[in-house]
């Protein structure tokens, strides 16, 4: 009965984050993933392959529970997101984080073509997260295994660090859970537009 709570606590904060997201549109369309740790099970809960952040309920609809590494609990279950390397990495790789969110919000996607990393633009974001936001160059629609060591790298350069940018696929934020997570991915959109219209008045200046 305990777990079954659990668990339904955090099918609404998933749900909440989703809707959040889709609605400040950093993720729109069926793009997009995000997940939580269940710690007492050793499992995640991942968005499945295919659905939308819209589709998503507090009821579990739009999401899958596998484990660390991907393999879904239930094999009746539909197939997680093509990220789920990715999330179980992440999980894996940083012990104290409960959730991961990877949107494709177009300021950062666009700022990441042209620059190797983001800077701490506003003060809000130095007060908010302290650090620069690395942009990680992988050439492939998904995070693969052999990726694992560059993401690590991030980490062990930075332990403190709550996003990354994959360029020309999109952020990806961490946090204690899902909540924090996508309020982190939300800042990073919003850090990588206030950069690049900045540019943009300087140019014209």
């Amino acid at each position: 009965m305990e777990q079954a709570k659990k668990r339904g606590e955090l099918y609404a904060l998933l749900n909440m984050a989703a809707q959040r997201a889709y609605a400040r549109g950093i993720q729109t369309g069926s793009g997009g993933n995000l997940s939580a740790r269940d710690v007492e099970a050793g499992q995640m809960i991942v968005k499945a392959s295919g659905g939308s952040f819209a589709d998503c309920t507090s009821e579990g609809e739009g999401f899958v529970v596998t484990k660390l590494g991907g393999e879904r609990i239930c094999e009746t279950d539909p197939k997680p997101t093509r990220e789920v390397v990715l999330h179980g990495m992440l999980y894996t790789l940083l012990p104290m984080i409960g959730g991961v969110m990877h949107c494709h919000s177009p300021w950062a996607v666009a700022y990441a073509y042209r620059h190797d990393v983001l800077p701490m633009t506003t003060q809000h974001v130095k007060l908010k997260l302290g650090h620069d936001i690395p942009i990680l160059n992988v050439d492939s629609p998904m995070l693969l295994a052999e990726h694992v060591p560059l993401v690590r790298q991030l980490f062990e350069e930075n332990p403190k660090l709550t996003a990354f940018i994959l360029r020309g696929h999109g952020v990806v934020a961490i946090g204690k859970d899902i909540i924090e997570a996508e309020h982190t991915a939300e800042l990073v959109e919003e850090t990588a537009q206030i950069a690049s219209l900045r540019e943009i008045l300087d140019h014209k200046a």
